[in-house]
């Protein structure tokens, strides 16, 4: 009955300020954390060329591979050494997944990737967002009331529900309308009473990684900013441990 959830925007395998492909080094990472659910942004859904010879043809699989037997990816942003997009890893089996389209610009290709996941011991699926949105605060707008919509058409109020990603929302505009559209809370504000800040990993002053519940209680609430993660995405990690409520 308990979810241990990571969040993380990953940037694409590559140490933000040195472009070293660490993609070993942040599986690593990932796996110590031990999380049930594993949250990703801007993961490829190829290998770059040229960087590390891996047998698994995706970074995701990568990542998973003995660990997560299950996992999802929507794919986004398109170009010509490969894609990229959300990914979400899984102890749990998946039911259903789906990657919705809610690009508001060209230049800022982004989706929702929705699944559903059975987890031992509860009767109801659990519902998993992962979401990654725009830099414009006129693109995030659009794309909340795009999760709104999604949420209150296709997820049942009484299943549990996680919405996590990279909200680049550093005016804190987003809780309220997703508590009172949704009746979510953030779980850092839960564990912490305020939004922990994650943005940049090195000196963190922005709160843009989240991870919003509902019909969970919080056990545990962490950000992982300090050695390797710093040295591997601009974004700390966030973790979290969940226990279903009925």
């Amino acid at each position: 009955m308990r979810l241990r959830v990571l969040t993380y925007n990953m940037h694409k395998g590559f140490c933000f300020y040195s472009r070293q492909y660490v993609l070993a080094e942040l599986r690593t990472a990932i796996r110590s954390v031990n999380a049930d659910v594993v949250f990703l942004q801007e993961v490829m859904g190829v290998h770059p060329p040229d960087e590390g010879d891996h047998d698994l043809p995706s970074q995701f699989e990568y990542l998973a591979d003995e660990i997560w037997t299950h996992f999802a990816y929507g794919k986004n942003a398109i170009y010509s050494e490969g894609h990229h997009g959300n990914a979400i890893l899984s102890k749990h089996p998946f039911l259903d997944y789906e990657n919705i389209n809610v690009s508001t610009n060209p230049l800022e290709r982004r989706g929702l990737l929705h699944a559903q996941i059975q987890v031992n011991g509860t009767d109801l699926p659990v519902h998993l967002l992962c979401l990654h949105l725009d830099l414009l605060e006129r693109g995030r707008r659009q794309q909340m009331q795009s999760l709104i919509s999604r949420v209150q058409e296709r997820v049942p109020s009484e299943c549990p529900l996680i919405v996590a990603g990279d909200f680049n929302d550093w005016k804190q505009k987003f809780s309220d309308p997703m508590s009172d559209s949704l009746g979510l809370r953030e779980s850092g504000v839960e564990f912490t009473g305020q939004h922990a800040k994650t943005f940049p990993s090195w000196r963190p002053f922005l709160a843009l990684d989240r991870v919003y519940i509902r019909r969970f209680r919080v056990h545990d609430y962490q950000v992982l900013y300090d050695v390797p993660w710093r040295k591997m995405s601009d974004h700390a990690a966030v973790v979290t441990e969940l226990e279903i409520t009925q």
